[in-house]
C-alpha cells in the first residue's frame, strides 16, 4: 500500500504529460477540447480563489492594528494567565547572528516574557560551534524568559532522518523532561510553537495566538496556522525568489479563508497535550510540518482541524551568494516542499489501518491532498506549454481547421482574463512591501510590478518542475529518495 501510493503521483503526472504530447500529435482535436475545458476550469478556480484573497488580507491588516494583549486581558481574564508558550527554534547550520535575531524578536513581542518557555534546538553533529552559539544565546537571553533550555540532538540515532523533524522531537522531549513536567503545569495550558530560525513574528502574534486558542470551538483538537510572508530579505532576493515567495504567501492567505482545507505549514503552533499524545513529530520523513496535522487527524479519528490565524509571521525569501546559487537553492527548496507528496502514502496507511475514521473525512482529505500535488506538478505545463502543442505537432489537415485557427485565440483570451489575478497579486505585493520600500526610486517600484509578467516561466521552472522532480524521485524510490535539505540562511533578518 505504501509503495503503491508513493508511485501513483509521479506515474499519473508523467502519464498526463506524455499523453498530452502524444495526443497533440495523433489526435490534436481532442487535445484542443481538453485544453479549452482545462483552461476554463482554472480560470473559474482563479476567480474563486482570488475572491478569498482580498477579505483575508483585509482581515489580516485589521488584526495587525489591534493590541491583542489588551484584548485578551479584557475578554479572556482568568484564562489567559495560565497559558504558557513553548517556543522551539531548530537550528541546523545557521550562524549566531541569525539565531540571535530570532530570540531578539520574541523578546520584543508584546506579551509577558515570563510566560515563554524557550528552547534552542541545536544539532550535536555540528560540534563545538553549536555549544558556543548556545552558550552565547543563553548568556544573553537565558534570564529574559520564564524558562530557557538548549538541547543538542545526538547524531545518528536509529530510524531517524537527519533534519528538522528529528531535531524538534529531541528538543520537545527534553523540554518535557526538564521544563514542562518539573513545573507541574497542566499540558492543556501549554501551546507549542515550532518556528524556522528565520521566523520573525509580528509584535502581537502570541497575543492573537492565545486569543484564538481560548476562542476556538475545539482548542485541544486544532492546529494554529499564521500567514507566512517571505519579506525579511525581499530586496536582496532575485526576482524569481520574490515571485515564488509572494505566490506562497497569497496561497496561504487564500487558504486561511478556507479552513476546511487548511493544513499546518512551516512555522505553526499546536496544543502540547495533543503533541504528546500523538508521540510528537515523525522522525523518518521530510515534511514533518504538514505530517503532524495528519498524524493528529488519524489519531483523533478525524476530529482535528486547523484554526486560521489572520496575522503575519515573516520569513526569508531564498537567496544565494550569486544568481546561480539562488536558482539552485530555490529549486531545492521547492522540491523539498513538493516532497510532501509522501503524505499520501502515510495517509493511505493511516486510513487503511483505522476504519473507524469517518468515510467522508477519509475521502475528503485524500482527494484534497491528491488533487493538490497532481495540480502542482502538471497544471503549469498544461496551461502554459501544451496550449500551443496541437498547432506544432498536429497534421496539415488539422492546421487548416477552424479548431487550429481558434485555439490560440480562445486560450489567449482565457489567459488574459486569468492575468487579472496576476495583476492583483502585483499590486498586493506592493501593499505588503510598502513599509520596506521607503526611499526606493519610482523605477524600482515599476520593477516590482513588471516582474510579475514572468510568472508563467517562473511557475514552470520553480514550481511545476521541482514538483515533478520530487514525485518522480518518490516513484522511483531507492537512491532517488530525498532527505531533508535545509534552506541556507545567508544573513540575519
Amino acid at each position: 500500500m505504501k509503495r503503491f501510493w508513493e508511485i501513483i503521483p509521479g506515474a499519473l503526472a508523467w502519464t498526463t504529460l506524455i499523453g498530452f504530447f502524444l495526443l497533440s500529435w495523433k489526435l490534436p482535436a481532442v487535445v484542443v477540447f481538453i485544453i479549452i475545458l482545462y483552461d476554463l476550469y482554472w480560470l473559474l478556480k482563479v476567480v474563486y480563489l482570488f475572491s478569498h484573497l482580498r477579505p483575508s488580507f483585509m482581515k489580516m491588516r485589521g488584526n495587525m492594528k489591534i493590541d491583542w494583549l489588551q484584548k485578551i486581558k479584557e475578554e479572556k481574564a482568568g484564562a489567559w494567565e495560565n497559558i504558557r508558550h513553548l517556543v522551539i527554534f531548530p537550528v541546523a547550520n545557521e550562524p549566531y547572528d541569525v539565531v540571535r535575531s530570532a530570540f531578539l524578536n520574541v523578546l520584543e513581542a508584546n506579551y509577558p516574557k515570563e510566560k515563554f518557555f524557550m528552547v534552542l534546538a541545536m544539532e550535536e553533529r555540528r560540534g563545538e560551534e553549536s555549544r558556543k552559539i548556545a552558550e552565547r544565546i543563553e548568556k544573553e537571553f537565558g534570564g529574559s524568559f520564564g524558562k530557557f533550555l538548549a538541547t543538542f540532538h545526538p547524531a545518528d540515532l536509529p530510524e531517524e532522518m537527519i533534519g528538522k523533524g528529528s531535531n524538534e522531537v529531541w528538543a520537545a522531549k527534553e523540554a518535557k523532561k526538564n521544563i514542562i513536567d518539573p513545573s507541574g503545569i497542566r499540558y492543556e495550558s501549554v501551546i507549542a510553537s515550532v518556528f524556522d530560525i528565520d521566523t520573525r513574528t509580528g509584535p502581537d502574534y502570541f497575543g492573537i495566538l492565545t486569543h484564538t486558542f481560548l476562542s476556538a470551538p475545539h482548542p485541544q483538537r486544532s492546529s494554529y496556522q499564521p500567514i507566512p510572508i517571505y519579506t525579511n530579505n525581499i530586496h536582496e532576493a532575485p526576482f524569481f525568489a520574490r515571485l515564488i515567495g509572494f505566490s506562497s504567501t497569497f496561497w496561504q492567505i487564500m487558504q486561511e479563508a478556507r479552513p476546511e482545507q487548511l493544513v499546518s505549514f512551516s512555522s505553526h503552533s499546536i496544543p502540547w497535550k495533543a503533541l504528546t499524545e500523538v508521540g510528537f513529530w515523525e522522525t523518518d520523513l521530510v515534511s514533518e510540518d504538514s505530517r503532524i496535522f495528519f498524524q493528529c487527524l488519524a489519531y483523533y479519528k478525524g476530529d482535528w482541524r486547523a484554526e486560521p490565524i489572520f496575522y503575519p509571521i515573516y520569513l526569508d525569501a531564498v537567496t544565494g551568494k550569486n544568481v546561480f546559487t539562488a536558482v539552485k537553492n530555490l529549486y531545492k527548496q521547492q522540491r523539498r516542499w513538493a516532497w510532501g507528496a509522501e503524505n499520501l502514502a502515510r495517509l493511505a496507511q493511516d486510513f487503511s489501518a483505522d476504519k473507524s475514521i469517518p468515510k467522508k473525512v477519509r475521502r475528503f482529505w485524500f482527494l484534497v491532498l491528491f488533487d493538490g500535488f497532481y495540480s502542482w506538478s502538471t497544471s503549469s505545463f498544461i496551461i502554459f506549454f501544451f496550449g500551443w502543442m496541437p498547432n506544432v505537432l498536429g497534421s496539415d489537415v488539422f492546421h487548416t481547421s477552424v479548431l487550429s485557427y481558434n485555439l490560440p485565440r480562445i486560450t489567449g483570451w482565457m489567459l488574459n482574463l486569468g492575468s487579472m489575478g496576476v495583476l492583483a497579486s502585483a499590486f498586493l505585493s506592493i501593499v505588503i512591501l510598502a513599509p520596506t520600500m521607503k526611499g526606493l526610486k519610482k523605477r524600482e517600484y515599476l520593477v516590482h510590478i513588471l516582474q510579475w509578467v514572468l510568472t508563467p516561466v517562473v511557475f514552470i521552472f520553480f514550481s511545476a518542475l521541482p514538483a515533478l522532480d520530487a514525485q518522480t524521485r518518490l516513484m522511483l524510490s531507492g537512491r532517488f529518495r530525498l532527505g531533508f535539505w535545509n534552506t541556507p540562511k545567508e544573513k540575519a533578518a
